[in-house]
């Protein structure tokens, strides 16, 4: 685990928002490593991200949230390490994100 001073405890109290925007921090991290071809930091970020994914899947609080919790993951995973059938950029995947770090911000 590379979030080793996360517990769930602590990630269960976070809204889903915020666990959004946290996910979206790693991606934004795997994608400017990539970016820059440092591709040990790159993977160290995507497996950060696909842990907090995980967590966010585990939280019970989410069963309407998990559909698009898990789909954003399947697709992320295709964008980062697969064929990405669906012709996703960086630029799509920072938009995604960008309106839960903005909703994280104002408290919404």
């Amino acid at each position: 685990m590379q979030h080793t001073d996360l517990d769930k405890n602590r990630w269960f109290k976070f809204t889903l928002i915020e666990q959004m925007a946290n996910i979206g921090s790693e991606i934004e991290r795997a994608i400017k490593w990539r970016d820059k071809q440092n591709i040990e930091y790159a993977d160290l970020a995507n497996v950060r991200a696909l842990e907090l994914f995980d967590l966010s899947l585990a939280d019970k609080r989410h069963k309407t949230g998990l559909k698009e919790i898990s789909r954003a993951r399947e697709l992320w995973l295709d964008f980062y390490l697969g064929s990405n059938q669906y012709k996703q950029t960086a630029n799509q995947w920072r938009k995604y994100f960008s309106g839960f770090n903005w909703a994280a911000r104002v408290g919404v």
